[in-house]
């Protein structure tokens, strides 16, 4: 008896022990788990704090990072890579299930990627959204200057001049694409059916450093929260994640969620594919191999 106390004290303490995690979310799908973790207490079952901050755009959730507000973020190869360039070294420590779509405007006459030749194509400049609409453009034998690039960096505000006919068309993440179609807009392509996943969950190298066990009981976390959304009714979790995400009223109704994968490394070809485009643009200076930008702490999290 006395033993089994002593080890239930050593778990509390070690939990106690924790220190808080601060993570960046956007508002897409890949942020899901987060939410659920955090809303059904999952973290807190850890004996883990995470400070939960929402951006709406790449650049702002980069340069919080940066300045040392955040710990680690939902984010993408094309960050992860930008940032080891400029000094500040960043690891990749899981994919996400990210899905990003090439939407049409409703009035754009637009069936298929070469309708857009000579359109306006709304993207944010030197990421994720460009990468994956650079890679559509060449899956179907076109090139960047085919099209006319109108860049936006906030997410909502290219939704909302998409489904005002300002454009032909733009890349979105989901939930924004799945709103934009539910509104009346066309579905062109997108990197699922690429089979393209660039989307990624990072940590600055001093929380992969200092916080390997923190990092562990999140991912533990956050695995609970996949099983709990492949397998809840939507009904249970969607006004919820609506709210806590960041998310326009419509996405209640058009959202579709993607089945989730518990956590797990990203492919090798994802990262050189991002790296590759990167030194294409000469947006990097050095190539980075997988080793220089994945680190495994998922061993951890499953003990």
């Amino acid at each position: 008896m006395g033993g089994c106390g002593s080890q239930d004290d050593q778990a509390a303490k070690s939990q106690k022990d924790l220190q808080p995690l601060a993570v960046g979310l956007m508002p897409d799908t890949d942020s899901l788990p987060f939410i659920i973790a955090q809303e059904k207490g999952y973290f807190a079952d850890e004996g883990l704090k995470v400070d939960i901050q929402q951006f709406k755009s790449a650049m702002d959730r980069d340069s919080a990072l940066q300045s040392g507000n955040l710990d680690g973020a939902v984010s993408d190869m094309l960050a992860v890579a930008f940032a080891k360039d400029g000094g500040f070294d960043v690891k990749v420590t899981s994919m996400t299930d990210g899905s990003y779509k090439l939407v049409a405007g409703k009035e754009a006459g637009v069936q298929s990627v070469a309708d857009l030749k000579g359109k306006d194509v709304s993207v944010s400049r030197n990421t994720i959204i460009e990468y994956v609409t650079d890679q559509i453009l060449m899956h179907n034998g076109m090139q960047e200057g085919d099209i006319n690039k109108v860049i936006i960096p906030q997410i909502p505000t290219r939704l909302e001049m998409l489904q005002n006919g300002k454009l032909a068309a733009a890349t979105l993440p989901e939930p924004m694409a799945s709103i934009a179609v539910h509104n009346g807009c066309h579905f062109v392509t997108g990197s699922d059916e690429l089979g393209i996943n660039p989307g990624v969950i990072l940590f600055t190298s001093k929380a992969v450093a200092d916080k390997k066990a923190e990092i562990a009981a999140m991912y533990r976390a956050y695995n609970r929260a996949v099983d709990y959304l492949n397998n809840t009714p939507r009904d249970e979790y969607i006004d919820l994640v609506v709210d806590k995400g960041g998310f326009p009223p419509a996405a209640k109704e058009a959202l579709k969620l993607p089945e989730y994968h518990k956590a797990a490394l990203p492919k090798e070809q994802d990262v050189t594919d991002c790296i590759q485009w990167l030194r294409s643009k000469d947006l990097i200076k050095d190539t980075y191999g997988y080793q220089d930008i994945v680190t495994d702490l998922l061993g951890k999290a499953s003990s």
